[in-house]
């Protein structure tokens, strides 16, 4: 639900009602650039890596008949042994095979439990346009692009209908949009007040915060480039909670049919045999 939060919120903007003409075309484009990127996501296979304290793994998730499979390939930043690479591979096949053969009802139930994570993300989207306040602030440079720079706060009197949606009342955050492309290049988002969550006897507190950055893959659309969270809750308002995660998003590739897959498969070994995947 958090992580949906971060990804979605500076595309949520553009129906915020700016009265000022050039920010609500800022923001109007903006959420159409991450419509966009939001539909085209699951056209992509791409490697991710997860840091921890307690070292790093490293996975080539790849998309397969409607739905992501993670295939580990580095710890540490070290490809894995040869013998470990074999199965890897052959548990990656096992799982196109499978896909490729299931019955109609498994594979809609597969798919559809994706996309039920990918639809309450949209649905968040939607709450983010009732929940903040958008105000332009200027314009800067950032990771090489010129971007212009929106500080979002909560909105006074926002009532939210669900319990994804109560954590909102107690976030700021601010965004980074590119002015060429309106996409946005870098989301910061914190919590400013403890947020109670009923459904889940839990409370968030100040001090959970969130980045998220982004970069084009091709043909126009952008996808994530890094997400690091640090959370701070008390979950039956008695005991701590308290997480971190750091994630980072690369080597983006159109998704190919699993019918070619396995060839695929066999190059990105070659890859991994001569550690440029890390």
């Amino acid at each position: 639900m958090i992580r949906g939060l971060v990804i979605l919120l500076a595309g949520a903007a553009a129906a915020s009602g700016f009265q000022a003409p050039d920010v609500a075309t800022i923001l109007r484009r903006s959420i159409e650039a991450n419509q966009a990127d939001w539909k085209a996501a699951p056209d992509y296979d791409y490697s991710e890596r997860d840091r921890k304290p307690s070292g790093s793994m490293t996975y080539r998730v790849w998309m397969i008949e409607g739905s992501p499979y993670r295939q580990l390939v580095a710890v540490n930043g070290k490809p894995l042994s040869a013998h470990d690479q074999k199965e890897r591979q052959e548990e990656l096949q096992r799982v196109i095979a499978q896909r490729n053969s299931e019955s109609a009802s498994h594979r809609t139930e597969r798919v559809a439990k994706y996309q039920q994570d990918r639809e309450r993300d949209h649905i968040l989207m939607q709450q983010l346009t009732q929940a903040f306040n958008f105000r332009l602030v200027g314009e800067r440079r950032q990771r090489g692009f010129t971007v212009y720079v929106l500080h979002a706060t909560p909105r006074p009197g926002y009532q939210p209908p669900n319990t994804d949606s109560e954590v909102l009342t107690g976030m700021r955050g601010t965004l980074w949009v590119d002015t060429r492309t309106y996409q946005w290049v870098k989301v910061e988002a914190q919590v400013v007040r403890p947020v109670s969550i009923a459904g889940f006897l839990a409370r968030v507190q100040p001090g959970t915060r969130f980045e998220l950055e982004k970069m084009p893959v091709g043909d126009g659309i952008w996808q994530p480039k890094h997400f690091a969270m640090q959370s701070n809750a008390r979950v039956l308002f008695l005991f701590r909670r308290d997480a971190q995660e750091d994630e980072t998003y690369f080597n983006y590739k159109k998704a190919a049919g699993s019918t070619s897959l396995v060839h695929g498969v066999l190059a990105a070994r070659r890859c991994y045999d001569c550690g440029s995947i890390q």
